[in-house]
């Protein structure tokens, strides 16, 4: 935020402009950035003559300015001064605009150099680097098939993290809490927790035969082992102190477990639950090329197999989306479980 510092010396006002994640700039060219990066690249898709030669698709039926990719921009640039002027009027506004404002700039950026060395100069051929416009556009055409896909793929996932997750949480604290299950257990952990789930496809396929059933044992394989393991160190690394206080209060096994040491190791099980999240996503993707009939794997090895690269690449951009929009669930999740952690990375 600008302000204005006496000069002792001069006995004048000295103007001081913003600083931020990009450095010292001017809080107007800040909010504004959005707008000017987005006028930039319509200049880009608008004067410059284009020399790769995409494909014939629906999109050659529309005029230019029903195209998605500059119909986009607009719309960012239009988006982007409504949220400056609003920002202006509400104080309360200008903190978030200012710090996400060169974000958006940045990924408008990031679209124009796309565009630029894509379809304006053509560094970077086609079939297998579509520029922007064709991404969008394969998108739009088959937004039914993705909704599906993306439907699909998060009952998947939710089905087998849910059974990974609550395996992993009793395994690990069993193992954590007796002694006599970390004996028995820990070397089977270590032989079998190793394995990608992945390696496990024909295995699982032979013992299933249903396509979802193999899939949700795949994610859950993927998620039950890096909980297992957060849990169980959460578990046996409480500190003793606690235990004893809780026994000289009449505690029993259950309270323990339970009331003292399941919450002392929640910072250890959520390490786990992220972990296993991230390999649930990876395992996501591989399981349903093994013959799931819809999902987001199953659409990118579909249009792989066409050489429609500017529709993978528009499943490849929703998946971003989906799988990051998870993530930022588990860890308002954390933030809210774990408020009283100091400490913690942001997402």
């Amino acid at each position: 935020m600008a302000s204005n510092l006496a000069d002792p010396q001069a006995g004048v006002a000295v103007p001081v402009v913003a600083r931020s994640g990009i450095g010292t700039v001017s809080p107007t060219f800040q909010v504004l950035s959005p707008v000017l990066v987005a006028a930039a690249a319509l200049a880009v898709h608008r004067f410059l003559p284009a020399e790769q030669l995409a494909p014939l698709t629906w999109l050659d039926s529309l005029p230019a300015w029903r195209q998605p990719y500059p119909v986009a921009l607009v719309l960012v640039a239009l988006g982007a001064a409504f949220v400056a002027l609003a920002q202006a009027a509400v104080p309360a506004l200008r903190g978030v605009v200012r710090h996400n404002a060169p974000l958006v700039a940045g990924a408008v950026g990031v679209a124009a150099v796309w565009e630029l060395v894509t379809t304006k100069l053509n560094w970077l051929h086609q079939p297998f680097f579509p520029g922007p416009n064709e991404v969008l556009g394969g998108m739009i055409e088959d937004r039914a098939i993705l909704i599906e896909s993306a439907w699909h793929s998060l009952q998947l996932l939710l089905a087998g993290y849910a059974v990974g997750a609550t395996a992993g949480l009793v395994t690990g604290i069993a193992v954590g809490w007796f002694p006599r299950v970390r004996y028995w257990a820990m070397p089977a952990l270590k032989f079998i927790g190793p394995i990608p789930a992945t390696a496990l496809i024909p295995l699982v396929m032979t013992i299933w035969k249903d396509s979802f059933t193999c899939a949700v044992a795949l994610i859950g394989f993927a998620v039950w082992f890096p909980m297992t393991i957060l849990t169980s160190s959460g578990i046996a690394n409480v500190r003793l102190s606690y235990l004893d206080v809780a026994r000289t209060l009449g505690a029993g096994r259950f309270y323990l477990i339970f009331r003292v040491a399941l919450p002392a190791a929640m910072p250890n099980i959520f390490i786990g639950l992220f972990m296993g999240l991230g390999a649930s996503f990876l395992t996501l993707i591989v399981a349903e090329t093994a013959g799931v009939p819809a999902g987001l794997g199953w659409y990118l090895s579909w249009q792989k197999g066409y050489m429609e690269y500017a529709k993978m690449y528009g499943a490849l951009a929703l998946s971003a989306v989906f799988f990051s929009t998870l993530m930022t669930l588990l860890f308002q999740a954390r933030d809210r479980v774990l408020k009283w952690q100091k400490g913690v990375i942001k997402w």
